[in-house]
């Protein structure tokens, strides 16, 4: 078995600068944690891909939803990357996981640790930020959801997790 590339080290080593507790996967180039934020439990993977001295960070969490109220979630979800400037929400349609994704290609094979912690932020950040928004469409009855305006929703600002330091408690953390 190969020893995990400069690159993956370099993640490695950022995750452990913050405190947050890993795991390498054996054999890839990749390493995976959870985190509980404000709504819900983001699963992450950081995955590096050598050849191109770059590296993708997902952010996923469980959301199942029924056929009926998929098309809202899509447009949720699309309305919402309208929005964004670095990286992107997807659903997962076979695994029915809400998924934010953000990959950087980097200059050097080590890592810059802050870079790497930012994405990782975003990424959690992201994915608890969409999560009420997906409840909502998931939890509205069935006779009410043709007068569900999705753009209108996503304007709500009372359903938004509180950003880090306006708070007393972190509203991330890892598990």
């Amino acid at each position: 078995m190969r020893p995990p590339s400069i690159q993956l080290t370099s993640v490695a080593d950022a995750f452990n600068e913050q405190g947050w507790a890993h795991e390498i996967i054996e054999g890839r180039e990749v390493l995976t944690t959870a985190f509980e934020a404000h709504h819900t439990r983001v699963q992450l993977f950081a995955q590096v891909f050598t050849q191109l001295n770059s590296l993708t960070i997902v952010g996923e969490t469980a959301m199942d939803i029924d056929a009926l109220r998929q098309p809202l979630l899509l447009e949720l979800l699309h309305r919402a990357n309208k929005q964004m400037n670095l990286g992107g929400l997807e659903y997962d349609l076979d695994r029915r996981r809400v998924v934010f994704r953000i990959t950087n290609i980097f200059e050097r094979e080590k890592f810059d640790k802050d870079i790497v912690s930012t994405m990782v932020h975003c990424s959690i950040a992201e994915v608890d930020r969409v999560i009420p928004f997906c409840t909502i469409i998931q939890q509205t009855a069935e006779d009410l959801l043709d007068d569900l305006n999705i753009e209108r929703l996503l304007m709500r600002q009372d359903l938004l997790p509180p950003v880090p330091g306006e708070e007393d408690d972190d509203s991330i953390s890892p598990i």
